[in-house]
């Protein structure tokens, strides 16, 4: 008869301590840390101190500046929106075809995710040749009287196109993180499909979903090249804040470009905040 195995003794206060004190990255790797912190917020620290902010009200209160936060805003929730349509289905079939034709779901993630390492000006001109007055199918909304380039729509557009693949990989996460032994006790129960995508997996993963489509309109918001090269830089139609602060430094007008930088990091911090909010409140979930 072999003697019965010893159970794991609790660690002591000093073990304890010690265990808390190792966990975690090694020190020598904090200068390194540390610079990756300084290389990103140094340039931030020197933009907020070259703004002139008592002269704060006369820079975000232009004319132009109001026209081009307005269409900002518009056109990000919008395309925020399409992106959450398009792109929760989209997640759960990839999902689905992760488990069943691993090879399908890897092509269908290549060609998504193209996006987010095409240049900003392959991607104007590759939504040109689709969507422009003689793109494959710009071309027959032409003839419908619909034009999609050089116009509000254009700008929404391009910044689903920008802006999808942030919302998929980030629902994506989220769902990967739920184990597929919930979908299959919730079968063996008896619930269909979609009980269980409208019960079980989308409660599950909407604090991805949330954050995603949070990031998505972060995206969305800052879209410049394939802007500028698909729909233009039109006041009150397409010229959206990035383009206003690239109008500002290419005619001279630095109190311009000032004031649209201004606008753009002031919604910044409130999606930051709503990203914190955010993980905070599904941290209380769990």
């Amino acid at each position: 008869m072999q003697p019965a195995a010893a159970a794991p003794h609790a660690p002591r206060s000093g073990e304890r301590v010690r265990i808390v004190r190792n966990f975690g990255a090694p020190r020598r790797l904090l200068v390194l840390a540390l610079c990756a912190i300084f290389v990103v917020a140094a340039p931030l620290v020197g933009l907020l101190a070259s703004i002139p902010w008592l002269r704060l009200p006369e820079l975000v209160g232009n004319a132009q500046a109001r026209s081009a936060l307005q269409l900002s805003l518009v056109t990000s929730a919008f395309s925020t929106v399409i992106c959450a349509f398009l792109g929760i289905p989209l997640v759960l079939w990839l999902r689905r075809w992760a488990r069943n034709s691993p090879t399908l779901a890897g092509a269908v993630q290549l060609v998504v995710y193209a996006p987010l390492v095409l240049s900003p000006v392959v991607s104007g001109l590759a939504l040109t040749f689709m969507w422009g007055r003689r793109g494959l199918l710009g071309q027959w909304l032409e003839g419908m009287g619909m034009s999609v380039a050089y116009s509000m729509l254009g700008v929404i557009v391009v910044q689903v196109f920008v802006s999808l693949p942030f919302f998929i990989a980030m629902v994506a996460t989220a769902l990967h993180g739920i184990s597929h032994d919930v979908e299959e006790a919730a079968t063996l129960d008896g619930a269909s499909r979609m009980q269980i995508v409208r019960f079980i997996l989308l409660p599950l993963a909407f604090p991805g979903i949330l954050t995603g489509m949070v990031l998505s309109f972060a995206r969305a918001l800052s879209e410049y090249g394939a802007t500028l090269t698909f729909a233009g830089n039109i006041e009150g139609q397409t010229r959206t804040i990035p383009l206003l602060v690239s109008l500002g430094l290419s005619s001279g007008d630095l109190n311009q470009a000032l004031g649209a930088c201004i606008l753009l990091m002031g919604v910044y911090v409130l999606i930051a905040a709503l990203i914190v909010g955010v993980r905070v409140t599904s941290g209380v979930r769990t």
